[in-house]
């Protein structure tokens, strides 16, 4: 079957014990070649569903389909496109990043070539003979990417991959994910509870709380979301003079601080109304949109 998504999810549902569901019907769709990134608080249910994903938590009920086929019955050619970073990073702190991408060449049978080109694009091929355990978080982590990269996969699952780093370190993941959608091809799916880092990364956003989907689109159908919550601000001297002339033009507006609020109107009406106020000699100080960021619609859909 030949489907656009990469990775379907259906009717998903999870729970640890008889009263306590840990996930509600998640239906994930993740487009090939996206980055999709897979937001909510912590404890929002991000990790049960990527592990179930895996297979490594024991499905119960729902569907899991990679490339349209069935996960369950196609789990071991399934995993051999996956890649994945699932909470800590699974090094050994005594060797090099050399010697412990040679344990993991030796398990995917990939060519001794790989390790080499991976470093490469993680950024450690200079890394020597330095031991993991003496790498930064960020170099950790990106050694654990290197791992998951080593076999090549289609896809590439992380769990809250930046957690922890500094700023530097997070902006590093971030270019250095970017590299591997754009130049490998790899399809991302990125868990984390922080948007405003996840907004400058992905293509896609699927948002969960208490174990339910509550969006899941584009970016730009998120942001669309915002656009809806904007409104024009007016700073002149006599806010009751403009409140007048919104009410003769059938236009609701409120005074917050000093400001007139009203709603998200055309650039023509804005140009109208600003020809109104100046033609009753009322001095216009500031005229500006107002948008909703995302983190507040963020809050808002998480409440």
């Amino acid at each position: 079957m030949e489907t656009t998504n990469c990775i379907e999810t259906s009717g998903l549902n999870y729970h640890f014990s008889k009263n306590d569901h840990v996930l509600k019907d998640i239906n994930l769709a993740v487009p090939k070649g996206s980055i999709y990134g897979f937001l909510g608080p912590n404890g929002a249910g991000k990790t049960t569903t990527l592990k179930l994903i895996l297979g490594l938590l024991k499905n119960q009920t729902g569907k899991i389909a990679f490339f349209g086929k069935n996960f369950h019955d196609n789990r071991i050619e399934t995993l051999k496109k996956v890649g994945s970073l699932i909470e800590a990073p699974s090094i050994y702190p005594q060797l090099t990043a050399i010697e412990n991408l040679k344990i993991w060449q030796k398990i995917y049978q990939c060519p001794k070539e790989r390790i080499q080109e991976v470093l490469e694009i993680v950024d450690l091929a200079q890394s020597g003979k330095k031991k993991a355990g003496k790498f930064s978080l960020g170099m950790k982590q990106r050694l654990s990417i290197a791992v998951a990269m080593l076999h090549q996969p289609d896809i590439l699952i992380l769990d809250e991959p930046t957690n922890g780093l500094d700023p530097s370190g997070i902006i590093e993941m971030r270019k250095l994910l970017i590299r591997l959608n754009e130049q490998e091809n790899t399809t991302i799916i990125i868990s984390s509870h922080l948007l405003s880092e996840i907004e400058k990364l992905v293509t896609h956003i699927g948002i969960i709380n208490k174990g339910q989907i509550l969006f899941q689109g584009t970016l730009i159908e998120l942001q669309r979301l915002q656009d809806r919550g904007s409104s024009i601000l007016l700073r002149t001297n006599n806010s009751d003079a403009v409140l007048k002339i919104l009410e003769e033009k059938k236009i609701v507006g409120k005074v917050e601080n000093d400001a007139v609020v009203l709603p998200a109107i055309s650039k023509e009406v804005i140009a109208e109304l600003v020809k109104s106020i100046t033609n009753q000699e009322i001095s216009i100080y500031e005229v500006s949109q107002q948008k909703n960021d995302l983190e507040s619609i963020f809050m808002d859909l998480t409440k």
